[in-house]
């Protein structure tokens, strides 16, 4: 639990998002009051809806709406334009007037991607702005990822962008003291690779505000000692996509071995604390979501079907970011202007 009389931090939530929507992020919300002194949390959602699941109210404000962006939603741009009754819209537009520091979201994806360039802004020193999750790894302190999907292509210049941006976030929001930026790749030789992973392999090598590891193969991306992987968002995606389904069909896989036989199941009795331990770190609830990086505040998307205790994890992970000033620091290391050669 934190104390102290620091600055209060408030934290606009989307509250109709996700899958779940109110049943998620009302009791994330009331935890995440408990466990930190420092922060208020204003709800963009259906108050009717809320209040019956509010039991206590302290330091948490309601601002009305009933109007929520579907999950299936396949025209972005349309919706967020459109939408400005919405939760999620709200929510930013609070961000971007200044009456919140930061925001959460479970709400679809791109809508989240494209609200953050439209209604939040660009911050003036970042070319591009990325997706950056964090995904499960061997020593179980995660693994930060970008791209994962909000960029198909990125120039060399861009990813130096993000990985400066990568380092900062990593040492203030996630408590990697010196991290290392690890480019993925089809090798670790330096010269492995298409064209544009060779010039980023230069640029990274060369950058003085990064700790540059070199090149990381995909097989390795839950072993490395890299605590940031370096990608663009066609192959970030498929990446994380990739450790995701395989997660899920080994934990298949592993349940049709075990009601195969009599001893099998014998043998999961004794082991099944072991099996629930794997999987809490196959999950990524306490990870707290993935950041929206480049823009002028700071936004967290967690999973559209998160309970309430992966969403608690996303609310501690944006509070984490407004209290170590991520952004103020990002735009501290960063040129004043983004790069011109576009």
């Amino acid at each position: 639990m934190d104390l102290g009389d620091e600055k209060m931090i408030k934290i606009a939530i989307d509250a109709n998002g996700g899958d779940f929507g109110v049943n998620t992020t009302v009791p994330a919300a009331q935890d995440a009051i408990k466990a930190f002194k420092d922060i208020e949390i204003t709800l963009f959602g259906d108050e009717n809806k809320i209040k019956p699941l509010l039991k206590n109210s302290e330091r948490i404000t309601i601002v009305h709406t009933d109007k929520t962006i579907d999950m299936g939603e396949h025209d972005p741009v349309r919706a967020i334009r459109n939408g400005k009754d919405t939760s999620l819209v709200m929510a930013m537009k609070a961000c971007k007037d200044g009456l919140c520091d930061c925001m959460v979201t479970n709400g679809p994806t791109q809508c989240v991607v494209i609200g953050a360039h439209l209604i939040i802004k660009k911050l003036e020193s970042m070319s591009r702005v990325a997706l950056c999750p964090v995904i499960p790894s061997l020593d179980g302190r995660g693994r930060l990822m970008l791209d994962v999907g909000a960029n198909v292509e990125l120039k060399p210049e861009h990813l130096r962008e993000l990985a400066i941006y990568a380092t900062v976030l990593a040492k203030e929001a996630q408590g990697f003291e010196n991290p290392r930026v690890g480019l993925l790749n089809i090798g670790v030789e330096e010269g492995k690779g298409r064209s544009v992973d060779k010039e980023t392999y230069d640029l990274l090598k060369d950058c003085k505000e990064i700790e540059f590891y070199g090149n990381v193969e995909t097989k390795d991306v839950l072993s490395t000692p890299c605590e940031i992987l370096l990608t663009d968002g066609f192959t970030g995606n498929m990446v994380m996509k990739a450790i995701e389904g395989t997660a899920k069909t080994s934990g298949a896989m592993l349940k049709e071995e075990i009601k195969k036989g009599f001893f099998s199941k014998i043998g999961y009795l004794f082991a099944r604390k072991a099996f629930k331990r794997y999987k809490s770190r196959l999950s990524g609830d306490e990870v707290g979501g993935a950041m929206i990086c480049g823009i002028n505040n700071t936004v967290v998307k967690a999973h559209g079907a998160s309970d309430p205790y992966a969403y608690f994890h996303a609310i501690r992970v944006a509070r984490n970011c407004c209290k170590n000033e991520v952004i103020k620091k990002v735009v501290e290391k960063l040129p004043k202007e983004a790069l011109q050669n576009e």
